[in-house]
């Protein structure tokens, strides 16, 4: 493999895949189909990985393939913030980057609280780029160091497995909302009014689920499980409609009240949501990230 790289060859590459099709792409570049076929062909023999293949007459981007278009959305991005900082001048300063990966079931009010000292860094620029997935899949952005930072609801896991850094950042007691009607409907007698109550549930896996189920066995209370979600903002889109009681965080309980027209019934005592960042090792000295860190613990309660 020769050691430099041809970036018209990779630029067309990552149009193609932005695209899903040499045809879009063709036009996107205004060239011929042909042409930017065979300048792909020459980038995959250079890279010596196959970086497409056809199926069901369009074109799928292999594991390889997901893997250079992920490098290549991090050149060309860099490449815009050049040109940027050309258009500022030498006096401009280069914003530095924060790639988040958090869990869906963390609401997203929350995600941001633990953002902002980031977002606010008077010594940096920050621009943050987040996404959402499963743990699993998280950690192992993590560990290629395509996420500086995971935020998720338990401290290790299978972050142990890549030598990845845990950080406990805070908790929060977890109250119980809903819709004006539905709240009026069990409020009193709480909690134990919630036994039969429907309810909206996180989905197995979340660590707050496991301490709600035993929340409810302890008190000997069952509520009616409507639905379970992955995701923290559906399952509050569901809560607005009335379709069942369900839990907030009380560090952003307000917002929730007022965002989603509901109102609280009470907290399930004991039963705590924790917050904790993943980083690689590398990472660590990342001055985002020490932001996050220091200003969740400045104003968070964190564990341990």
């Amino acid at each position: 493999m020769q050691d430099w790289l041809n970036y018209h060859h990779l630029r067309y590459f990552w149009v193609t895949a932005r695209e899903g099709s040499l045809t879009r792409a063709a036009a996107r570049l205004s060239l011929a189909p042909s042409t930017v076929s065979a300048q792909i062909k020459q980038l995959e023999e250079h890279l010596e990985l196959q970086l497409f293949e056809r199926r069901n007459r369009g074109l799928m981007l292999t594991q390889a393939g997901h893997q250079v278009a992920s490098y290549c959305d991090e050149i060309f991005s860099l490449g815009r913030e050049l040109h940027d900082f050309a258009q500022r001048g030498e006096a401009g300063r280069r914003p530095i980057r924060l790639r988040v990966g958090s869990i869906a079931i963390l609401h997203k009010l929350l995600v941001y609280h633990l953002l902002e000292p980031a977002v606010k860094l008077p010594s940096h620029e920050v621009r943050l780029v987040c996404s959402e997935d499963r743990p699993d899949a998280l950690v192992a952005e993590l560990a290629l160091h395509n996420l500086d930072l995971v935020l998720t609801d338990t401290p290790i896991g299978l972050a142990r497995e890549v030598h990845a850094v845990s950080r406990p950042l805070g908790s929060s007691q977890m109250i119980v909302v809903g819709e004006h009607g539905l709240a009026g409907q069990f409020r009193r007698g709480f909690p134990q009014s919630l036994d039969g109550a429907p309810m909206l549930v996180p989905a197995e896996g979340a660590a707050v689920r496991g301490a709600m189920e035993r929340w409810f066995e302890q008190h000997r209370v069952a509520p009616r499980v409507v639905a379970d979600f992955a995701d923290s903002g559906l399952m509050k889109a569901f809560g607005r409609q009335g379709a069942g009681l369900f839990l907030v965080p009380e560090l952003i309980l307000d917002a929730v009240l007022s965002t989603y027209d509901v109102e609280p019934l009470g907290p399930l005592e004991g039963v705590v949501e924790h917050f904790y960042a993943l980083t690689m090792r590398q990472r660590i000295d990342h001055p985002a990230v020490a932001a996050i860190v220091e200003g969740a613990q400045t104003r968070l309660a964190a564990p341990g």
